[in-house]
């Protein structure tokens, strides 16, 4: 999912103590999800994750990725950045900018990005830049970071950026500790990658430290539009599908499905999405049809499916026939829903009916090639 010289936000969270922390992180300009997917590892189902990206039409690939981690500790939004402020002002630990810039980093590995360069391009792109980076800069709370990147390389878009930045508040440029034999250029305000000194793409990371500000109330509000609380008797129903049931707090949507939101940061995601219309957040469980629970595709992939509900391994042939909805005997199996896998690894749902069976995977994740 992830570029190579990307990665290394990982280790920029490592040094600015986020990895494994019970923080609150934005990803403000989340899709496809690299980051974000980074991002959820990093954390590793501590704290909390929301991945917003402005583009409708780029959601689609952000969830679909999210979904492969299996992390039910993230939310994902359809925002443009000023909508998060003022409710959200001050809330986030730690903010991801990956901003649209000018993708002078792009140039080796995609010729045809140079023809689509300009001087006009690149100050388009930083005034974009510093207006994400307005609304960013309020989200943080004290003591926060502030990690930006881009995928090019004039001052402009990175260094200039960071230059203009304290001005939005008080904060103050981190430093990070990179082996030289790692190729990494560090620059006034942050580090630039070149592909003619390392086995990556171009791109740039600095890391910004918020130091003023107060502290931020936090209270219990009213339930976000639509949300309603399961029954006692619906939540029992559950139990079977779900580990540790006992962790997650399940709600249900005006359409019905359900969604499990880890208990202990019930109240951070419900803060988040009271004025956010647009999001989806915890970890989509299915809908109840006849009484009965018909499972949802998020939940066959996620890290908190019961290891007691049934499981079919499939062979690669029958697998790769699964992916493409295509129809085969899996053989053996009792009636009933069953997790279908493949080398241990989920890949989705099957309702086995006597000799035939329904394959529940989601028409837009069947592979279309041959």
């Amino acid at each position: 999912v992830q570029e190579a010289s990307s990665m290394f936000l990982h280790e920029v969270l490592r040094q600015a103590g986020v990895l494994g922390r019970k923080c609150r992180v934005l990803d403000l300009a989340a899709a496809p999800g690299g980051k974000s997917t980074l991002i959820a590892s990093a954390l590793s189902g501590t704290g909390m994750l929301v991945a917003n990206e402005t583009i409708r039409k780029r959601i689609g690939p952000l969830r679909h990725n999210l979904t492969k981690w299996g992390y039910a500790n993230v939310m994902v939004t359809n925002h443009d950045p000023m909508d998060f402020s003022p409710a959200l002002r001050g809330f986030f630990d730690v903010v991801c900018v990956d901003a649209p810039c000018s993708g002078e980093g792009l140039f080796r590995k995609a010729p045809r990005a140079a023809g689509e360069w300009s001087v006009a391009r690149v100050a388009h792109c930083s005034a974009r830049q510093k207006r994400i980076l307005r609304e960013a800069v309020q989200l943080l709370a004290p003591g926060g970071c502030l990690i930006y990147s881009t995928c090019t390389y004039n001052n402009r878009e990175n260094d200039g950026n960071m230059e203009w930045m304290p001005g939005q508040g008080r904060l103050e440029p981190v430093s990070l500790t990179v082996p030289k034999e790692w190729g990494i250029v560090k620059t006034g305000f942050g580090y630039q990658f070149y592909p003619h000194r390392l086995k990556g793409e171009g791109f740039y990371i600095a890391v910004l430290k918020k130091n003023e500000g107060t502290e931020r109330k936090r209270g219990r509000g009213r339930l976000p539009d639509g949300l309603s609380r399961l029954t006692k008797k619906e939540r029992e129903q559950l139990r079977p599908w779900i580990a540790r049931p006992e962790d997650f707090s399940f709600y249900k949507k005006p359409d019905n499905a359900l969604v499990a939101v880890p208990r202990e940061w019930e109240s951070d995601f419900l803060e988040v999405a009271r004025p956010l219309r647009r999001r989806s957040f915890g970890l989509p469980v299915g809908t109840f049809k006849g009484g009965q629970l018909v499972p949802a595709h998020e939940l066959a992939l996620s890290l908190h499916v019961n290891s007691g509900v049934p499981a079919i391994e499939l062979d690669l042939e029958q697998a790769l026939l699964f992916l493409k909805k295509q129809p085969f005997a899996p053989g053996g199996a009792q009636k009933g829903w069953h997790l279908v896998r493949y080398r241990g690894f989920s890949l989705g749902w099957a309702k086995l009916l006597g000799h035939r069976f329904n394959n529940y995977l989601p028409n837009e994740w069947r592979i279309r090639m041959a």
